[in-house]
This record gives C-alpha cells, structure tokens and sequence, in this order.
C-alpha cells in the first residue's frame, strides 16, 4: 500500500520547469509538464556529475520521450522511466507521483 505525502501546490512549480522536493531525506526533482496536471518525480541527483542538480535541468522530449537534460553534462534522462538515453547502463529512481486537488504528493514505501 502506498503512502501519499504532499509535498507542494502544483502552482509552486512553473511550467516547463522544476523543483526539489525533500522525501524521507531523498531530494526529489519534480517536473510540470507545461500548463497540464501532469507532474513527473525522479532522484535529484545526477550519476554522473555527482551532483544533486537534476531539478535545475531543462525538460523536452527527445521523439515521444518526455526528459530532462542534466545541467552538468547534458545526458538526458526519461522522466518516466529514469533511464539514461545516452547510456543505459545507468538509470536514476522515479517516484510515484500525483496531483489532486492542486496539491502535489509523492509515493512513499
């Protein structure tokens, strides 16, 4: 059974842009995909860069991939997946996340 825990508005987080969330002591970056509900969690910290940094990157999509670039190195990561498009020998954790009521929460275990 999942636990849900608010973590902010979703008018907090600009469209097209992101933000850390703090979660059981994990940094989370939490991604508002342009004027929609649709929000998307991953780990904050970047493997490659060694850096928590993610939720300062820029979101787009790379064919129907929706993604974040990381500031430090510009690898992109599937923000639904966590993958790493340009080596998938590395990933990065997602977060189940949801929007209701104009409040954002995130799963926890």
């Amino acid at each position: 059974m999942t636990t849900w825990i608010s973590v902010c508005n979703l008018s907090d987080i600009d469209p097209d842009t992101g933000v850390c969330a703090l979660l059981n002591g994990e940094q989370v970056a939490l991604f508002r995909w342009g004027n929609s509900d649709t929000v998307y969690a991953i780990n904050n910290f970047d493997p490659f860069g060694k850096a928590n940094v993610l939720s300062r990157g820029l979101i787009g999509s790379v064919g129907e991939r929706p993604v974040v670039a990381s500031p430090l190195y510009k690898q992109h990561f599937d923000l639904s997946t966590g993958e790493c498009l340009e080596d998938t020998e590395k990933s990065i954790k997602v977060y189940p996340v949801r929007v209701e009521a104009g409040v954002v929460a995130l799963g926890a275990a």
